[in-house]
């Protein structure tokens, strides 16, 4: 049985940096903010296994979106007022504009990306299905293009809105090393 909004809300925050991420990160005024990606679907799936919430989770990843100004210099500012505002847990935080994506994607990836329009653009174009997810940091309003049934059940599905689909394989094998009990969905 799946969960429901409230019950995974309530996983996410039993881990304590995504909890103090959610009551900081909106002092930023960062906007359209977001905590997103593997924090959230990492949390529930080390809670599934017994796991304490933060295990193994690398990174904390925001999004926000501020198309006003496409510079790297405005998203370094944003970065160094998260630092300032996060002190050492920043070094796990990731901070990206989704506005401006599309200008670094290509050189990095090898590979065109397209102009975002909204937060929710960035998410949509995860790896696997089930882990596209995203919580607005202003009213923690839930994201959840694909509902939670495959993720709380572990099934990982290819998202074809992904532009790297080849490295789906990888990805699962990773996550199927830290929670052997997920299902890659043929």
């Amino acid at each position: 049985m799946p969960i429901t909004t409230q019950q995974f809300m309530s996983h996410v925050r039993e881990n304590p940096v995504n909890d103090r991420l959610l009551s900081t990160l909106p002092s930023l005024g960062l906007p359209h903010c977001a905590l997103t990606a593997g924090c959230l679907f990492q949390t529930v799936w080390n809670l599934k296994s017994g796991n304490e919430p933060g295990h193994g989770i690398k990174d904390y990843d925001v999004f926000y979106f501020d198309d006003s100004d496409l510079s790297w210099e405005a998203e370094d500012q944003a970065i160094r007022r998260a630092k300032d505002a996060l002190g050492e847990l920043s070094e796990k935080v990731e901070i990206k504009n989704q506005a401006r994506v599309h200008l670094w994607y290509s050189e990095k990836f090898g590979r065109p990306y397209p102009i975002l329009r909204k937060v929710e653009d960035g998410i949509d174009r995860y790896l696997i299905s089930c882990t596209r997810l995203g919580i607005n940091v202003a009213d923690c309003r839930v994201y959840s293009p694909d509902k939670f049934d495959d993720m709380w059940n572990g099934v990982l599905r290819i998202n074809p809105l992904n532009a790297q689909p080849d490295l789906f394989r990888n990805k699962c094998q990773e996550y199927l090393s830290r929670w052997p009990w997920l299902v890659i969905a043929a």
